[in-house]
Protein backbone atom coordinates (compact mmCIF):
# COMPACT_ATOMS: atom_id res chain seq x y z
CA UNK A 1 0.00 0.00 0.00
CA UNK A 2 1.46 3.60 -0.78
CA UNK A 3 1.80 5.64 2.41
CA UNK A 4 -0.66 7.81 3.92
CA UNK A 5 -0.44 11.90 4.17
CA UNK A 6 -2.82 13.59 6.76
CA UNK A 7 -1.57 16.48 5.51
CA UNK A 8 -3.72 16.19 2.57
CA UNK A 9 -6.87 15.52 4.80
CA UNK A 10 -6.00 18.83 6.73
CA UNK A 11 -5.69 20.78 3.58
CA UNK A 12 -8.88 19.73 2.04
CA UNK A 13 -11.01 20.22 5.35
CA UNK A 14 -9.11 23.27 6.02
CA UNK A 15 -9.95 24.17 2.53
CA UNK A 16 -13.52 23.27 2.74
CA UNK A 17 -14.15 25.77 5.83
CA UNK A 18 -12.02 28.61 4.81
CA UNK A 19 -13.20 29.06 1.26
CA UNK A 20 -16.01 31.35 0.61
CA UNK A 21 -19.52 28.95 0.34
CA UNK A 22 -20.06 30.50 -2.45
CA UNK A 23 -17.34 29.40 -4.59
CA UNK A 24 -17.61 25.80 -2.88
CA UNK A 25 -20.76 25.97 -3.88
CA UNK A 26 -20.36 27.09 -7.62
CA UNK A 27 -18.10 23.85 -8.54
CA UNK A 28 -20.39 21.73 -6.98
CA UNK A 29 -22.87 22.65 -8.99
CA UNK A 30 -21.27 23.22 -11.67
CA UNK A 31 -20.44 19.08 -11.44
CA UNK A 32 -23.93 18.22 -10.75
CA UNK A 33 -24.84 20.19 -13.91
CA UNK A 34 -22.69 18.08 -15.99
CA UNK A 35 -23.00 15.11 -14.55
CA UNK A 36 -26.76 15.46 -15.29
CA UNK A 37 -26.13 16.44 -18.55
CA UNK A 38 -24.34 14.02 -19.62
CA UNK A 39 -26.53 11.18 -18.47
CA UNK A 40 -29.69 10.43 -16.53
CA UNK A 41 -31.23 12.91 -14.43
CA UNK A 42 -32.35 10.19 -12.15
CA UNK A 43 -28.94 9.99 -9.77
CA UNK A 44 -30.34 6.11 -9.19
CA UNK A 45 -29.58 5.53 -12.86
CA UNK A 46 -26.10 7.96 -12.94
CA UNK A 47 -23.72 7.13 -10.94
CA UNK A 48 -21.33 10.25 -11.71
CA UNK A 49 -24.59 12.40 -10.58
CA UNK A 50 -25.03 10.45 -7.26
CA UNK A 51 -21.82 10.11 -6.40
CA UNK A 52 -21.75 14.48 -7.30
CA UNK A 53 -24.95 14.89 -5.17
CA UNK A 54 -23.42 13.02 -2.15
CA UNK A 55 -20.31 15.17 -2.62
CA UNK A 56 -22.68 18.42 -2.16
CA UNK A 57 -24.59 17.32 0.99
CA UNK A 58 -21.38 16.36 2.36
CA UNK A 59 -20.77 20.09 2.58
CA UNK A 60 -23.93 21.18 3.38
CA UNK A 61 -25.24 22.24 0.35
CA UNK A 62 -28.95 22.73 0.54
CA UNK A 63 -31.26 20.61 -1.34
CA UNK A 64 -33.11 23.52 -3.68
CA UNK A 65 -29.48 24.02 -4.64
CA UNK A 66 -28.98 20.56 -5.85
CA UNK A 67 -32.12 20.28 -7.62
CA UNK A 68 -31.23 23.93 -9.70
CA UNK A 69 -28.30 22.71 -11.02
CA UNK A 70 -29.52 19.79 -11.98
CA UNK A 71 -32.51 22.16 -13.56
CA UNK A 72 -30.30 23.84 -15.41
CA UNK A 73 -28.55 20.79 -17.02
CA UNK A 74 -32.03 20.65 -18.84
CA UNK A 75 -32.12 24.39 -20.40
CA UNK A 76 -31.01 24.78 -23.54
CA UNK A 77 -28.79 27.92 -23.77
CA UNK A 78 -27.18 26.34 -20.52
CA UNK A 79 -23.11 26.32 -20.57
CA UNK A 80 -21.08 23.36 -22.49
CA UNK A 81 -18.65 21.85 -19.75
CA UNK A 82 -15.25 19.52 -20.84
CA UNK A 83 -13.55 17.72 -18.64
CA UNK A 84 -9.67 18.27 -19.08
CA UNK A 85 -6.80 16.89 -17.25
CA UNK A 86 -3.60 19.05 -16.82
CA UNK A 87 -0.45 17.12 -15.22
CA UNK A 88 2.60 18.71 -14.21
CA UNK A 89 5.57 18.86 -11.92
CA UNK A 90 5.12 21.31 -8.46
CA UNK A 91 8.14 22.15 -6.01
CA UNK A 92 10.76 19.23 -5.48
CA UNK A 93 9.36 17.48 -8.45
CA UNK A 94 6.11 16.46 -6.73
CA UNK A 95 3.87 14.70 -9.55
CA UNK A 96 0.34 16.90 -9.82
CA UNK A 97 -2.81 16.08 -11.50
CA UNK A 98 -5.53 18.84 -12.22
CA UNK A 99 -8.61 17.75 -13.02
CA UNK A 100 -10.80 20.62 -14.36
CA UNK A 101 -14.34 21.72 -15.54
CA UNK A 102 -14.16 24.61 -18.04
CA UNK A 103 -16.67 26.45 -21.01
CA UNK A 104 -13.06 28.03 -22.05
CA UNK A 105 -10.41 25.26 -22.40
CA UNK A 106 -7.52 28.13 -23.59
CA UNK A 107 -8.12 30.26 -20.29
CA UNK A 108 -7.91 27.58 -18.03
CA UNK A 109 -5.15 26.05 -20.17
CA UNK A 110 -3.12 29.88 -19.49
CA UNK A 111 -4.38 29.87 -15.91
CA UNK A 112 -3.63 26.46 -14.42
CA UNK A 113 0.19 27.05 -16.22
CA UNK A 114 0.85 30.21 -14.75
CA UNK A 115 -0.14 29.25 -11.44
CA UNK A 116 2.44 25.83 -11.92
CA UNK A 117 5.40 28.82 -12.80
CA UNK A 118 4.65 30.99 -10.02
CA UNK A 119 5.28 28.23 -8.29
CA UNK A 120 8.54 27.08 -9.17
CA UNK A 121 6.50 23.62 -10.82
CA UNK A 122 6.35 23.20 -14.49
CA UNK A 123 3.26 21.89 -16.67
CA UNK A 124 3.92 18.61 -18.65
CA UNK A 125 2.75 16.63 -21.34
CA UNK A 126 -0.83 14.27 -20.71
CA UNK A 127 0.74 11.34 -19.53
CA UNK A 128 3.41 12.74 -18.26
CA UNK A 129 2.61 11.64 -14.50
CA UNK A 130 -0.53 9.98 -14.02
CA UNK A 131 1.54 6.37 -14.28
CA UNK A 132 2.16 7.17 -10.82
CA UNK A 133 -1.37 6.98 -9.97
CA UNK A 134 -3.80 4.72 -9.72
CA UNK A 135 -7.20 5.96 -10.29
CA UNK A 136 -9.99 4.77 -7.74
CA UNK A 137 -13.14 5.34 -5.88
CA UNK A 138 -13.09 7.08 -3.14
CA UNK A 139 -15.80 7.46 -0.13
CA UNK A 140 -14.62 9.23 2.80
CA UNK A 141 -16.21 9.38 6.46
CA UNK A 142 -15.62 11.37 9.03
CA UNK A 143 -13.80 9.76 12.04
CA UNK A 144 -16.87 9.91 14.38
CA UNK A 145 -18.95 7.60 11.52
CA UNK A 146 -18.11 4.62 13.57
CA UNK A 147 -14.45 3.12 15.14
CA UNK A 148 -11.60 1.92 12.93
CA UNK A 149 -13.09 -1.87 13.32
CA UNK A 150 -16.54 -1.26 12.75
CA UNK A 151 -15.39 0.71 9.08
CA UNK A 152 -13.18 -1.96 7.95
CA UNK A 153 -15.94 -4.50 8.71
CA UNK A 154 -18.21 -2.65 6.92
CA UNK A 155 -15.76 -1.74 3.56
CA UNK A 156 -14.58 -5.01 3.58
CA UNK A 157 -18.12 -6.65 3.62
CA UNK A 158 -19.15 -3.70 0.61
CA UNK A 159 -16.47 -4.80 -1.43
CA UNK A 160 -14.08 -1.74 -0.60
CA UNK A 161 -10.03 -3.02 -1.80
CA UNK A 162 -8.54 -0.70 1.28
CA UNK A 163 -9.33 1.42 4.45
CA UNK A 164 -7.11 4.49 6.12
CA UNK A 165 -7.88 5.40 9.35
CA UNK A 166 -6.87 8.39 11.81
CA UNK A 167 -8.69 10.55 14.43
CA UNK A 168 -9.94 13.10 11.87
CA UNK A 169 -11.32 10.49 8.91
CA UNK A 170 -11.49 6.96 7.31
CA UNK A 171 -11.02 6.66 3.44
CA UNK A 172 -11.97 4.17 1.42
CA UNK A 173 -10.78 2.91 -1.42
CA UNK A 174 -12.34 0.79 -4.34
CA UNK A 175 -11.66 0.14 -7.89
CA UNK A 176 -13.04 2.92 -9.80
CA UNK A 177 -16.34 0.93 -11.53
CA UNK A 178 -17.28 -0.44 -7.96
CA UNK A 179 -17.42 3.26 -6.54
CA UNK A 180 -21.78 3.67 -6.87
CA UNK A 181 -22.28 -0.29 -5.91
CA UNK A 182 -19.59 0.36 -2.64
CA UNK A 183 -20.98 3.83 -1.48
CA UNK A 184 -24.51 2.78 -1.76
CA UNK A 185 -23.43 -0.64 0.27
CA UNK A 186 -21.85 1.77 3.15
CA UNK A 187 -24.88 4.14 3.33
CA UNK A 188 -26.68 1.30 4.37
CA UNK A 189 -24.80 0.89 7.42
CA UNK A 190 -22.53 4.07 8.01
CA UNK A 191 -24.91 7.00 6.17
CA UNK A 192 -23.91 9.31 4.03
CA UNK A 193 -20.41 9.82 3.57
CA UNK A 194 -18.42 13.59 2.88
CA UNK A 195 -17.66 12.49 -0.34
CA UNK A 196 -17.79 9.94 -2.85
CA UNK A 197 -15.64 10.43 -5.94
CA UNK A 198 -13.67 8.67 -8.70
CA UNK A 199 -9.86 9.85 -7.09
CA UNK A 200 -5.88 9.33 -8.30
CA UNK A 201 -4.05 7.04 -5.53
CA UNK A 202 -0.78 7.96 -5.25
CA UNK A 203 1.65 4.57 -5.89
CA UNK A 204 4.32 5.76 -3.95
CA UNK A 205 4.24 8.80 -2.16
CA UNK A 206 7.46 11.35 -1.52
CA UNK A 207 8.56 13.44 1.50
CA UNK A 208 8.22 16.61 1.46
CA UNK A 209 10.40 18.84 3.64
CA UNK A 210 9.42 22.28 5.74
CA UNK A 211 10.67 24.72 2.66
CA UNK A 212 8.78 22.53 0.36
CA UNK A 213 5.64 21.98 1.90
CA UNK A 214 5.04 25.65 2.40
CA UNK A 215 5.49 26.31 -1.37
CA UNK A 216 3.67 23.20 -2.21
CA UNK A 217 0.82 24.88 0.11
CA UNK A 218 0.58 27.97 -2.00
CA UNK A 219 0.79 25.62 -5.32
CA UNK A 220 -2.21 23.83 -4.06
CA UNK A 221 -3.82 26.91 -2.37
CA UNK A 222 -3.77 28.64 -5.47
CA UNK A 223 -5.08 25.92 -7.82
CA UNK A 224 -8.01 25.23 -5.37
CA UNK A 225 -9.22 28.91 -5.61
CA UNK A 226 -9.22 28.84 -9.23
CA UNK A 227 -13.09 28.14 -10.45
CA UNK A 228 -12.21 25.73 -13.10
CA UNK A 229 -10.18 23.57 -10.71
CA UNK A 230 -11.90 20.63 -9.64
CA UNK A 231 -9.90 18.30 -7.84
CA UNK A 232 -5.89 18.11 -7.45
CA UNK A 233 -4.00 15.23 -6.37
CA UNK A 234 -0.23 14.43 -5.56
CA UNK A 235 2.17 12.15 -5.00
CA UNK A 236 3.45 13.88 -1.80
CA UNK A 237 3.61 13.03 2.15
CA UNK A 238 4.32 15.52 4.90
CA UNK A 239 6.14 14.00 7.67
CA UNK A 240 4.52 14.45 11.15
CA UNK A 241 7.24 16.74 12.60
CA UNK A 242 6.88 19.01 9.03
CA UNK A 243 3.20 19.13 9.50
CA UNK A 244 3.58 19.99 13.46
CA UNK A 245 6.50 22.82 12.56
CA UNK A 246 3.74 24.55 9.93
CA UNK A 247 0.78 24.40 12.36
CA UNK A 248 2.65 25.91 15.19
Amino acid sequence: MAGHSKFKNIMYRKGAQDKKRSKLFSKLSKEITVAAKMGDTDPEHNPRLRTAIIAARGQSMPKDNIERAIRKSQAAEGENYEDIRYEGFGPGGIALIVETLTDNRNRTASSVRTIFSKAGGNLGETGSVNYMFDRVGLIVYPASAADADTVFEAALEAGAEDVLSDDTAHEIYCGGDDLHAVAKALEAQLGNPESAKLSWRAKDLIPVDAEGAEKLMRLLGALEDDDDVQEVSGNYEIPDDVLEGLAG
